[in-house]
């Protein structure tokens, strides 16, 4: 499902005179090849820009995010996209800073670039008087032999400034090296510059700051070559403000695809946002305003226990990552978790992913008195606490109140067929799966 529906309403603030000084602004450039000429060239007629995306994994996370929303900032300002999934850079992959990859198969690779090209089509329109092109290098690479790709891009590379790229630099100081392969990595982005500079004029090419080395073989190809300018465009690595690294959760990345990463958790993991962080995650990941996230700004400082600031920004990047339906579902999931809502209304999917970090017991259907589950569960330390419990009337299953210490759960009360939610007090919950 097309996403870009959630963009349209979406223009280039009108409180900046260009996209380059929105840009700025929202803290997208880090580096760049001629800042001057840039904010001229995009504030000009459409120009053709790229950005690349390999498939190393089944799945884009929120650094590709990043450069997925900065493409739609600039097709929104005019200009025209090229979405660029590599089938043949993937095959290599460019190379990490400690250790080297391993190889993906043929097949696998070509299955994960169907994956991501579809994930880039959520991001960006294809229709209209701008519309975006997805390419894929492996279509000017498979023909090339290795002898032609050695005469006619090969000999532009210097070894010296080769090894002069960071990425190239740190492994060579480590203990594992750097193989033939994946220094070669940079030749072949350089090579794909070219190539969209022949076939559509492309003129500039985003990525990653920490990408800065591959973006600039491409323009010192295309100048050696054709004797032409373009240019490079590299956003900042995105850090939390303690220090830790953003972008994971519990150590696991944050995936696009639900399957990797729940709707749920992905809208959670926003929703925890840093009071110091919020209004520049506004400004990378959402299409709101100056003026709407200034007032976001002062309502984070101002009321800092309200959450506005963070509900707005989980709401906002859900819903352009998963669509506004999933995100109303995570949010009435949320709600029915606390007992503000219905649970019997959740799909079976959102409700495991909003359950997935609570206590889970297995039972049998021979277990279903409220004593019993308040004692299996753990909400309980004992038949008599849980009989206190639910004197007090503190014991719930699936936000209904029990009152009666005898009380056995029927069938027809089990979530999908199999599970319960318990929950003691307001807080304290644990999830039943029951077995036949």
């Amino acid at each position: 499902m097309s996403h870009v529906n959630n963009l349209e309403s979406q223009h280039n603030d009108p409180a900046f005179a260009n996209v380059w000084q929105e840009l700025k602004w929202r803290g997208l450039i880090h580096v760049s090849t001629d800042e001057t000429e840039l904010e001229k060239l995009l504030a000009g007629d459409p120009i053709t820009y790229y950005c690349g995306f390999d498939p190393t994994a089944p799945s884009l996370h929120l650094g590709n995010l990043v450069q997925l929303l900065v493409m739609r900032r600039l097709q929104l300002a005019g200009h025209k996209p090229l979405g660029l999934v590599g089938g043949s850079t993937g095959l290599i992959g460019d190379p990490r800073p400690t250790a080297e990859r391993t190889l993906n198969t043929k097949d696998t690779v070509a299955e994960w670039v169907g994956y991501l090209q579809g994930q880039v089509r959520r991001f960006l329109s294809f229709e209209g008087e701008n519309p975006a092109r997805m390419v894929n290098n492996l279509d000017w690479t498979a023909p090339l032999s290795a002898i032609d790709f050695l005469r006619e891009i090969g000999k532009h590379f210097r070894v010296g400034t080769m090894l002069r790229k960071d990425a190239v630099a740190s492994r060579l100081n480590s203990d594992e090296g750097i193989s033939y392969t994946e220094f070669s990595y940079q030749i072949l982005q350089g090579m794909d510059y070219l190539q969209l500079f022949r076939d559509y004029g492309c003129a500039l090419q985003t990525g990653g700051s920490d990408q800065w080395g591959n973006l600039t073989s491409g323009t010192e190809l295309i100048r050696k070559v054709e004797g032409k300018s373009v240019h490079a465009l590299g956003t900042p690595l995105i850090t939390n403000s303690d220090g830790t690294k953003f972008g994971k959760s519990e150590g696991n990345a944050i995936w696009l695809d639900p399957d990797m990463c729940s709707p749920y958790t992905f809208y959670q993991f926003w929703l925890n946002t840093a009071d110091a962080d919020v209004v520049d995650r506004l400004k990378v990941f959402t299409f709101l305003s100056r003026a709407e996230i200034e007032a976001l700004g002062e309502a984070v400082a101002e009321r800092p226990f309200a959450r506005e600031g963070q509900k707005k920004l989980a709401f906002e990047v859900t819903s352009l990552v998963h669509g506004v339906d999933a995100t109303e579902k995570v949010i009435a999931a949320s709600a029915a978790l606390f007992g503000n809502g219905d649970l019997t209304v959740l799909d079976e999917r959102t409700l495991e992913a909003a359950t997935a970090e609570l206590p889970l017991v297995k039972i049998g259907t021979d277990g279903l008195g409220i004593i019993d589950l308040l004692v299996a569960s753990g909400l309980s330390d004992s038949k008599s606490a849980a009989r206190r419990t639910v004197g007090e009337g503190g014991a719930y299953v699936n936000n209904t109140k029990v009152s009666d210490p005898d009380a056995v759960i029927a069938q027809d009360q089990l979530l999908h067929g199999r599970y319960l939610l318990l929950r003691r007090g307001k807080k304290n919950l644990a999830t039943i799966e029951v077995s036949a």
